[in-house]
Parts: structure tokens; sequence; C-alpha cells
């Protein structure tokens, strides 16, 4: 029987550097490649079967993964945190690392993070893509008012961006002078175009097969609106993956990182290793929570009373963790507590 060929990769923006070893440790082949799909073609040919691959994540990652599953046996994602022994290391280059990587694979020690499926990660990046708009678009409409504060416009600050008010300024206000009224106008149909592209790509998402029966079911949850359900749908992927709330609420960043050491426990802040865009939603979705459900309220106020309003919201946040999961796992609408009793 052939033994397994287990092959460690070190993904760059043009090279792909690689090792292969066998199931005893030695190395077969090494070298660098370049990162396209043509010499993936002639590099995988070279290979003998059977043969498994293990790359760190990147921004990289993503294509070469979908590219390599055909062939292999099994492609794994390396979590890039928990491979902190090769940036320790007193010796590093491209060819160390991909060496490592194949040694992690063989003795199975890899530190092997959660890889969406390809429909997934396509969806995944349109919202993501949504948001880079979002943000551009306040930027643009900061601009606007500081162009204004700057010429000394005397101005609404509540109707500025409402589109009659807007050309009422632009119009009957003598203040604003020829040089600055081209980039208002400039400014203002790119926030209106802006403003049409986010929304269309929200309703994409929302009607889409593959998200818009989960969606609709999370959306039953007080405060969660269609980004928060679509932002949990194609951030959190497959919702089995989560054994318990708490790990739940460690992926959405809604808890303190631990120090510990013998009878020592220190609390640290809230952890930088989270998912960003998760935490930033439920966040937002939390300041929202205690006016549109009584329960959420009860959340905020109990915690409200042991520290600040952040700490609050943190655990509204974490109330609403637990509901999307609860909701996600059982495939039903969210019902409260109380009804759920009486229905019974």
């Amino acid at each position: 029987m052939t033994s397994m060929n287990f092959i460690g990769l070190d993904i760059h923006k043009k090279t792909i550097s690689y090792c292969v070893k066998g199931a005893a440790g030695e190395v077969l082949a090494e070298g660098t490649i370049l990162s396209t799909r043509q010499s993936l073609d002639v590099w995988m040919r070279t290979l003998c079967e059977p043969w498994t691959v293990a790359m760190e994540a990147t921004m990289f990652t993503g294509w070469i993964y979908d590219y390599l599953l055909p062939h292999a046996a099994a492609v794994k994602v390396a979590h890039p945190l928990m491979l902190r022994a090769i940036a320790a290391a007193k010796k590093k280059n491209d060819r160390i690392d991909a060496c490592k990587i194949a040694d992690c694979l063989r003795c199975n020690f890899l530190p092997e993070c959660y890889m969406a499926s390809t429909e997934i990660r396509e969806r995944r990046r349109t919202l993501r893509y949504r948001k880079l708009l979002v943000r551009q678009n306040v930027q643009l409409r900061n601009k606007v008012s500081q162009m204004l504060m700057e010429s000394g416009v005397v101005y609404n600050k509540q109707k500025l961006h409402k589109v009659g008010y807007f050309k009422e300024l632009m119009t009957t206000n003598p203040d604003i002078g020829e040089g600055l009224r081209p980039l208002l106008t400039i400014c203002r149909e790119t926030i209106v175009r802006i403003g049409k592209t986010e929304g269309a790509l929200v309703r994409s998402l929302a009607r889409d097969p593959l998200l818009s029966d989960r969606v609709q079911r999370l959306m039953t949850i007080p405060a969660v609106g269609p980004i928060t359900a679509l932002t949990w749908v194609l951030e959190v992927d497959d919702v089995a993956r989560f054994g318990s709330v708490k790990q739940a609420i460690s992926y959405c960043g809604l808890c303190g990182a631990e120090r510990s050491s013998a009878d020592m426990v220190k609390r640290m802040p809230i952890s930088k290793q989270r998912n960003k865009h998760l935490q930033s939603v439920l966040v937002e979705a939390a300041k929202l929570g205690p006016r549109l459900s009584p329960d959420l309220a009860l959340v905020y106020e109990t915690e409200k009373q042991k520290g600040h309003a952040n700490r609050a919201t943190i655990a509204v946040a974490r109330k609403l963790v637990a509901y999307l999961l609860a909701v996600d796992r059982s495939g039903r609408e969210f019902v409260v507590a109380g009804e759920r009793r009486e229905a019974a």
C-alpha cells in the first residue's frame, strides 16, 4: 500500500514555497512555484498519490484551497495565531516555514481552522464589500460637512443629506462659492450612487435561496435586522461548529482574554482574537435591543447596576448570541420564553 505524502505550503502573492515529506519525515521534494493555476497544474503532476496538503490562512488561501481540493486526499488550513512556533524560530524563511507546516501535518499537530464552503465565502465577500461602501459613504458625508464648515456655511446638520434640503442649500445659500459648488455636487452624487449600490447588495443577499430561510428565521429575534442576520449566517456558516454558547461568544469577541498561572487568574479586556465583523454588528444591535425587547432591557439594567453602560451593552450582545445560536440550531422562529410555556 502506498504511504501518504504530506505537503506544507507557504503562500505569498507571487510564489508558493512547498515541502513534500514522507510518513517517516524524509524530505521527498521542496522548492518554489509561481502562485498561478497553470503552475499548480504542472506541480501536481509531479506528486505521487495519495497526498494531503496544509497551508496557513492568508488572503490568498481561498482560491488555492478550492483549486487543490479535488486532487488531494485532504486539504487543511492552519490557524495563523496557533503557528507562532514558526515566527518564534531563530531562523525563518519560506522553505523552513513550508517544512514545519508539513511536519505539523504529518504528526497530526496542525492547529486546523474552519474553512467555509466556496458558496458561503463568495457571498461573504459581497457582504464585506457592502461594509466598505458604508464606510466610504460615512466618510463622504463627513467631508461634505467639513467643506461647508471650512467655508462658514450655516446649515441644518439633521437635514443636510436630505435630497430636498441639499438642493435648496446649493441654490439659495450665497456663502457657497463657485469653487466649492462642484465638489459638493460630486460628493452628493457619489453618496447617492453608493447608497443605491449598498441597498442592491443587501437585497440580493437577502433573497438568495441559500440564505433566505435562515435569514428570515433569525430576523424574528428582537433587534436582529437583515444586516445582523446576514452577517451571522455568512460569518458562522455551519452553526454545529460551536459546541456551546460560550464558544460562540468567544468567536464573536464578546468575552475577555484570560491569563492564568498557578492559583492566580486574571481576566483581561475584550480579546482581540475574534471575528471583527460579527463583533461590530452585534454591539450595534445590542445598543438597540433594550428598546425593542423587555427581556433584553432587563439584562441591560441588571448589568448596568454592576458597572458602566459598556458592560451592559456587551451583556446584551452575549444574550443576542444565545438567541441567534438557539434559533439557528432549532430551525424554528424565535418565541419569547413566556409565550413558549403558554403554548406548551
